[in-house]
């Protein structure tokens, strides 16, 4: 897509968004609702029409202002929060339904629907009514019709969101497992980190129409672009502290009167913030000095806040860090840094 825009009267859903998704890759948009994730999907799909820019599939234009390939025509399957079955067909029936209204012979579509039920696991399934299913075998069923149609790209619309913690577990290793064995192109939404950074190969996060970052989960999660991404993806602390020496991708920072290593995109000399994930952070014997403010027991750790000596525009700067043992209120701690990152932007 090319500076793909979208406006609903004078609101922008999606504003100028450029992205590619590579033949065979798992991208996820991940972002808080309202920011455009679903938008981009539909454009994709064909469901909408763009104010400004273009849709391409290869070289071939989907879609612009003036111009739009219907969905039905663009190769793309859909898989939606509501399943979208049909609960007069039985499972064979809705996988086979794209090929039949391709006129695909009957000795064909039998083998291909036993094929594509195989690949998500739902072999010997094929008479089964849509209603004796559970969620996580109703989506199934779902993804199933748009393998059956050879669909090249899938999208998915929150496919997990209505289903419960434990399916939707067992449904992300499903997911990865499709992957492979099909090697789709998927664009994939969701509002559920979890699920983004154990499913894709890559994570844009989005906010207010815009793409903030767009990289491998790991460094979305290690190296976020900015500010916002930092604070959105996985828990942290953003805290404030001075540069005091460089090198190439390292920094030595001040935090508190205390100095570390931190990871550096190219900090300037001066006043940085600096992203510290609960794994990265240790009580120990020297450190940062801090003070507990509360811990709450998570029962594998204690998740601890903390509170350091100084102050950032008359507040305080809190810390968040995980500990095997309580700790309690008022307790004088250190804490050493094993990992940091300087946020670029300030």
């Amino acid at each position: 897509m090319e500076r793909l825009t979208k406006r609903f009267n004078e609101t922008a859903a999606l504003d100028a968004v450029s992205l590619d998704f590579a033949a065979g890759s798992f991208t996820a948009l991940l972002g808080p609702s309202g920011c455009g994730k679903t938008t981009m999907l539909r454009l994709i799909a064909g469901f909408e029409a763009p104010s400004e820019g273009r849709v391409l599939f290869d070289d071939a234009l989907m879609a612009d202002p003036r111009r739009q390939v219907p969905p039905e025509a663009r190769g793309v399957g859909v898989v939606f929060q509501s399943y979208a079955l049909w609960p007069h067909m039985d499972v064979a029936e809705n996988v086979a339904y794209p090929l039949k209204a391709r006129h695909i012979k009957r000795g064909e579509i039998a083998g291909r629907v036993g094929a594509v039920l195989d690949i998500v696991g739902l072999a010997g399934f094929e008479s089964r009514r849509i209603e004796e299913l559970s969620g996580g075998q109703r989506q199934r069923v779902a993804l199933a019709r748009c393998l059956v149609a050879d669909a090249k790209v899938i999208l998915f619309d929150e496919p997990l969101a209505n289903l419960d913690m434990h399916l939707r577990s067992s449904m992300v290793d499903a997911f990865r497992d499709i992957h492979r064995r099909t090697g789709a192109t998927i664009v994939y939404v969701t509002h559920d980190q979890a699920e983004a950074l154990a499913l894709a190969d890559r994570v844009a996060i989005m906010s207010q129409g815009k793409v903030l970052q767009a990289a491998a989960p790991q460094e979305v999660y290690r190296a976020p672009a900015n500010a916002t991404v930092a604070g959105f993806v996985g828990r942290g602390s953003i805290v404030s502290g001075f540069t005091v020496d460089q090198a190439a991708g390292t920094a030595t920072v001040d935090i508190a009167g205390h100095r570390l290593a931190a990871r550096s995109a190219g900090a300037s000399a001066g006043p940085v913030n600096i992203l510290l994930r609960p794994e990265a952070l240790r009580i120990s014997p020297e450190g940062m000095p801090a003070t507990v403010l509360d811990s709450i027991y998570r029962g594998p750790v204690h998740e601890v806040r903390l509170a350091l000596p100084t102050l950032e525009q008359g507040r305080e700067q809190e810390l968040l860090i995980d500990s095997t043992e309580a700790l309690a209120v008022g307790q004088s701690v250190h804490v050493s840094v094993s990992d940091a990152w300087i946020i670029p932007g300030g």
